[in-house]
């Protein structure tokens, strides 16, 4: 059974975020980002669907002097502008190590930020289903909640099917119709009185 008290304080962990098309912060136009954390302390988010400029995943396992044994097709994320040197692998629970952090078990969703679940990717012991992100997206103590309250970000449920997509110019729209939003129809003006 899911915990629905997230839902009871308003807090989005375990959550997508869609930016509106209204988004103000060109960083994060058209993004969506799983949320990892979200509480009274700040947010910790990845962004799932901007590819990192520049950087494959096979570059960068050179760069950090690993072997790969076998092809892979990861597309090296840009999780935020947020440390931007550091990496993460959201990833399916199968793969649970020193260092994992299950962050959604209902969704068999875990996070790892060691190098050896890189290893374990490049010869075929990783995960079944995996991202790669460098960087992430942080908030200070409520200001997520004043950019949802300006109209800034949507939110979304978690499906693992969009958290792995790699087609990543479509991730989007599949985002936002999954809330049940016509895309057409999205406003950039808030609903307040």
């Amino acid at each position: 059974m899911m915990d629905d008290s997230k839902a009871i304080t308003g807090y989005l962990e375990r959550q997508l975020l869609v930016a509106m098309p209204s988004m103000g912060d060109p960083r994060f136009a058209r993004t969506v980002i799983y949320m990892c954390s979200h509480n009274a302390e700040g947010a910790m988010g990845l962004v799932i669907n901007k590819p990192y400029p520049g950087l494959t995943f096979p570059n960068l396992l050179t760069q950090l002097g690993i072997e790969p044994t076998i092809d892979n097709d990861i597309i090296v994320r840009l999780g935020g502008p947020v440390e931007t040197g550091r990496g993460f692998v959201l990833h399916s629970t199968d793969y649970m190590h020193q260092g994992s952090v299950k962050l959604d078990e209902s969704r068999g969703i875990g996070l790892t930020a060691t190098l050896d679940v890189l290893r374990a990717i490049a010869n075929g012991t990783g995960p079944q289903r995996s991202l790669f992100a460098l960087g992430y997206a942080g908030w200070g103590p409520g200001q997520l909640d004043a950019e949802i309250q300006e109209n800034a970000w949507l939110a979304a449920p978690a499906d693992p099917d969009l958290i792995f997509d790699s087609d990543l110019d479509a991730l989007w729209e599949r985002a936002v119709r999954k809330i049940g939003v016509d895309v057409a129809k999205l406003s950039s003006v808030a609903g307040r009185a």
